[in-house]
């Protein structure tokens, strides 16, 4: 399990050579790598939300692709498109880019819900259906999709259906003071991401991958998993509750808090860290909710205080 630890921290590391003062942020990301799930990454343009992708797949030494979502963009730039060939005289499948081990899905909401559906067969099932056939996905598959704020102009809602496909979801935010001046003097010569060197390989993603899947979860913690989503469903703030899908993303990112921190069991504070990344994206408050100001994080914040932490042995 020490290695495990060594392993995680020193791919943060290397991250943080690139990505300043967002320490807390790398690690979210990285839990919901180890979770094997995909993560919507959510701010203001310009916070670093794209290079920090762009060196999470290089300190992995993972494949990588780019696609940039605009209003023009068709499924078929994802997925990619069967071509008939007059020299065979037969339908040649060329694939997309969504073939790839990791997927930056670049402001996916200024693309329409159209395009943002074709993701969705990728997402759930790591395969691609074309003219009647299925190509399997290479695993690790992750897509890491970026999004500006709804009230951003030229912006369209991801659906419901698609958010809850998104393990985690995470907000970069400005860096702090200190972090800005050290960034300045640190991009003032040079491009440290170009000199940015792979710390892991394909395997050991994978392996730490199964390991979050072993990591032992008590009856109890469960039980407090399944209490805390069932209540955003019985809320009279909430319009649209969470899935069960969110139960089992709760369950899965814990587990790879617990191996972040050495254990190969979890506690109640690996559950009660991640119900915000986990929940948010999944719950609509209702309008009523939204006139008198309330967030989706104060709802959560209420949730968590209603129900009594397990005491596990």
């Amino acid at each position: 399990m020490t290695n495990d630890v060594e392993l995680v921290q020193r791919i943060a590391d290397n991250i943080g050579k690139v990505i300043l003062g967002k320490r807390l942020e790398i690690y979210n990301i990285l839990k919901g790598i180890l979770a094997n799930g995909h993560i919507l990454i959510e701010d203001v343009p310009g916070v670093g939300k794209t290079t920090l992708i762009k060196a999470l797949a290089k300190s992995l030494n993972l494949s990588y692709n780019r696609i940039q979502f605009t209003p023009d963009l068709l499924p078929s730039d994802i997925i990619g498109v069967s071509i008939y060939s007059q020299k065979t005289m037969e339908f040649e499948y060329k694939m997309g880019p969504i073939f790839s081990n990791i997927i930056l899905a670049d402001e996916i909401n200024r693309t329409s819900p159209k395009t943002q559906s074709a993701l969705l067969e990728a997402m759930e099932e790591k395969q691609i259906s074309e003219n009647g056939v299925t190509y399997k996905l290479k695993e690790p598959f992750l897509v890491l999709a970026t999004e500006n704020p709804i009230e951003y102009e030229g912006t369209f809602s991801l659906p419901e259906a698609q958010l809850d496909r998104f393990m985690i979801k995470v907000k970069i935010g400005y860096p702090e003071t200190d972090s800005e001046v050290n960034i300045l003097d640190l991009y003032r010569q040079s491009n440290p991401f170009e000199e940015l060197k792979p710390v892991a390989t394909e395997d050991d993603i994978l392996y730490l991958q199964k390991k979050v899947r072993d990591v032992h979860v008590e009856k109890e913690l469960n039980e407090y998993i399944v209490k805390i989503v069932n209540a955003t469903r019985h809320n009279s703030f909430i319009l649209l509750g969470a899935s069960i899908r969110a139960s089992l993303a709760l369950q899965r990112v814990a587990q790879a808090t617990a191996l972040i921190n050495g254990r190969d069991y979890i506690i109640p504070e690996d559950i009660r860290v991640n119900v915000m990344i986990v929940l948010s994206h999944r719950i609509t408050l209702t309008s009523s909710a939204r006139a008198n100001n309330y967030t989706t994080q104060q709802v959560i914040v209420d949730i968590l205080k209603k129900i009594q932490v397990p005491k596990v042995k």
